[in-house]
Order: C-alpha cells, then sequence, then structure tokens
C-alpha cells in the first residue's frame, strides 16, 4: 500500500484505501443498529451516496455491515449520508406503494455551521476556523447537551465534528427515535432562541413581560460565565467600531446609547471589556433584561432548525472524510469540548501513513484514529445495555 504525503489528499484513491482499511463499518452498524444482529433499525434505513462528480444516489438499503461496506467499496463515494428507517427497504422502493413507504423512526439530529457565526465572529469568516473561533461551538454544545439532557431526558447524544466548520449531534434514545415531525418542530422551536437574517438587528426576542422563560435558565447561567473570555476577550467583539455600534443597537435606552457613542468615540482604543463595563455601569436595573438578552445572542446556539424538523433528513455519517480539510468527522467528548482543536483532528493522509508504518493487515486501531472509534464503540455499549433493559421489563410484564 502506497502513502500519501498530502494530509487533504481525497483523491479517489486514496479514499479507497480509507474504506478498505480504515472505515470501522462494524461500529457505525452496531450504533444504528442497537443490536449485534440485524434489526430494521439498520436493514430499513436509508443511505445515499455521493460519488466523484456530485453524483448523488438515495434510497440504498443494507442488510449487515459487511454488506455496507461491499457497496462502499464498490461506489468509492466522497461521502455518504443516513437517513430514516422507512416501513420498507429503501432498495424496494420502486415496487412499494407510495402510501406504504413512510420514515417511521429516525435520530434527533441537530447541525450547527460556524457560518452562523460569521456575524458576530472577529477571528475566521466563511469557511475558515481556527480554535478560537471553535469557543463559539464549545458554547454551543455546553448549552444544548445542557438543556437535552436536564430538560428533555434524553441519555444518549453523540457529537461528531463535521470535518471542516460545524458539529453534528445525534440523539438516539428510543424516545428521540420515535418522534414525529410535528414533535421535532415543537422541540427545535423551543431550543430556538437567535432567529432573523442580517438585515434584523435584535434577534433574541423570546421574553414576556420582560421576563425571560424558566427553560432558558440554566443556558443563561452558562453562557454568562462564558461571555467575557470569548466575546470580550478573545473575540474582542466591541473593539472595532463596527463591532460597538451593532452592540449599541441592542440597547433600549438611547440616552444611555448616546453618551457611550460620545465617550467611545474619544478612546477608540478602549478594549471590549471596558465598553461592556461602561455599559453595565450605566444600566438601569430595571433594564438588565437588555444585557441578558444581548449574552444571548452573542453566544447561544445557531442552530439550522431545518435539519432536525423532519424524519426524511439525510445527515453525513460519522467517520465520512472531509473532501476539502481530508479530515476524519470524528465523535467529540463534550465534556472535553473546550480542549477540542479541530485542527489537530487526524487526517486521512495521517491515518494511512499510520497503518504503512503499523504494517501488513493493519487497521484502525493500529491509528490514532482508535480513541475516536472507542468513543463511538463506548456510547454504543450505553445504548444497547437500555435496549436489553427494556426487552427484560417487557417479558418479565409479560409482554412476549
Amino acid at each position: 500500500m502506497s502513502s500519501t504525503t498530502d494530509n487533504a489528499n481525497t483523491s479517489p484513491e486514496v479514499m479507497l484505501q480509507f474504506y478498505r482499511m480504515l472505515y470501522p463499518f462494524k461500529s457505525v452498524f452496531t450504533w444504528l443498529n442497537h443490536e449485534h444482529v440485524p434489526t430494521k433499525l439498520f436493514t430499513h434505513r436509508e443511505f445515499a451516496f455521493t460519488l466523484q462528480g456530485d453524483v448523488y444516489l438515495r434510497y440504498h438499503s443494507f442488510t449487515t455491515a459487511e454488506d455496507l461496506k461491499k457497496q462502499v467499496l464498490a461506489l468509492n463515494p466522497s461521502r455518504f449520508e443516513i437517513g430514516p428507517v422507512y416501513s420498507g427497504r429503501p432498495r424496494d422502493k420502486k415496487s412499494i406503494h407510495p402510501s406504504a413507504f413512510t420514515p417511521q423512526k429516525r435520530e434527533l439530529v441537530f447541525d450547527i455551521d460556524m457560518t452562523d457565526y460569521d456575524g458576530v465572529r472577529t477571528c475566521c469568516s466563511a469557511a475558515d476556523i481556527c480554535s478560537r473561533c471553535w469557543g463559539f461551538i464549545a458554547a454551543a454544545v455546553k448549552v444544548l447537551h445542557s438543556s437535552l439532557v436536564d430538560q428533555f431526558g434524553f441519555r444518549h447524544l453523540l457529537w461528531v465534528y463535521s470535518g471542516r466548520r460545524g458539529i453534528h449531534l445525534w440523539i438516539s434514545d428510543p424516545q428521540a427515535m420515535d418522534l414525529t415531525d410535528d414533535q421535532r418542530r415543537a422541540l427545535v422551536s423551543a431550543l430556538t432562541v437567535v432567529e432573523g437574517g442580517k438585515e434584523m438587528v435584535k434577534k433574541v426576542n423570546v421574553r414576556t413581560a420582560n421576563k425571560l422563560p424558566p427553560s432558558l435558565w440554566g443556558a443563561l447561567d452558562i453562557l454568562r460565565v462564558l461571555f467575557s473570555p470569548l466575546i470580550l476577550d478573545d473575540q474582542d467583539c466591541f473593539g472595532p467600531q463596527d463591532g460597538w455600534e451593532m452592540l449599541l443597537q441592542l440597547v433600549p435606552d438611547r440616552s444611555i446609547v448616546e453618551k457611550l457613542r460620545t465617550e467611545w468615540l474619544k478612546d477608540p482604543g478602549r478594549p471590549s471589556v471596558q465598553k461592556w463595563k461602561d455599559l453595565r455601569t450605566l444600566c438601569p436595573e430595571k433594564q438588565r433584561h437588555a444585557l441578558e438578552d444581548i449574552i444571548l445572542q452573542y453566544t447561544y446556539p445557531r442552530l439550522d432548525a431545518e435539519v432536525s424538523k423532519h424524519r426524511n433528513h439525510l445527515l453525513k455519517a460519522p467517520f465520512c472524510v472531509h473532501p476539502k480539510t481530508g479530515r476524519v468527522c470524528v465523535p467529540v467528548d463534550p465534556e472535553n469540548i473546550d480542549r477540542f482543536d479541530p485542527r489537530s483532528v487526524p487526517t486521512v493522509g495521517q491515518l494511512l501513513r499510520e497503518l504503512d508504518v503499523a504494517g501488513e493487515g493493519a487497521d484502525w486501531e493500529k491509528t490514532s484514529l482508535k480513541p475516536y472509534v472507542e468513543m463511538l464503540d463506548k456510547h454504543t455499549m450505553a445504548l444497547m445495555e437500555e435496549v436489553r433493559k427494556e426487552k427484560r421489563a417487557k417479558y418479565n410484564d409479560g409482554g412476549w
């Protein structure tokens, strides 16, 4: 096997080596299937493939991990996506009446993309990302994870780096899998706080009689702590004039706005920390809600709601390779999200070189992909244990 020296090289030859020798098909199968023996959670699951030249193939399905691997090696896609569990096998779609082919189950999924923070981050823009602006993603993970666990009771949350500038969340609890589209829409609506396009200045409008919904109290507690190091110190969002003018547009008291504008124009080098202190000093107690809304607008998760609302939405499979960066879409530990650096994620080129060093017959266990596959396996073991408990409970209740 020849090695590659280009970390971002995702040529067809490189991808074929990756799928043949490194992709953890068995681990992904068990995660989707919730059991070792194939169930409808896998056999009725849709897979879609993006081939070289942007050819897109939908409604594939497989019986085992080996079947999936065989097809991936035959097609050699640039990536593949995972969809819902249908009432019939997706590969039989053409022979099934449309009314009898409907999505039945699907993980509750979320997608957070760094480009949605372009209006507030100062270090990068567009497709670029660094360890500094990753702080926005880290804040989103902390808030979403806490809300979904504490408020909705979900336990099986898998966070996966998208390979470039974002992060995906897959929730596999049985209750999440069974959510209807209407229920998903309601849940996402409850979690959506920052809304509106570029033309809308104030993007947080969730209060009733100036009171914040109790569901957001926990999120605000988390974000209060993160606001100063992320927005004031690191990003210095209010340092340049266009940054502090944006801030002043969110202050409802025009007399405070004019006073601050006059002061800040005299002192153009005043850092964000001092400007925020100036605002807090002038802001009366009865207007403190405006400061809380500012904290939410700059740091609350920016969700791509459409991804989460519909069971038939497809999402890139974990451990695929991003074609632009060569980085693998690896699971991320939410407990250590602050220490995660997207630039340190293994690339396909790096992994193939590690395989070369390991010698003939080596697989992902001999590479730096190992801790990430083990993270997925650990997540799956907890999920399978819950499935076993439910089966035992049904048996004891005379359900079988």
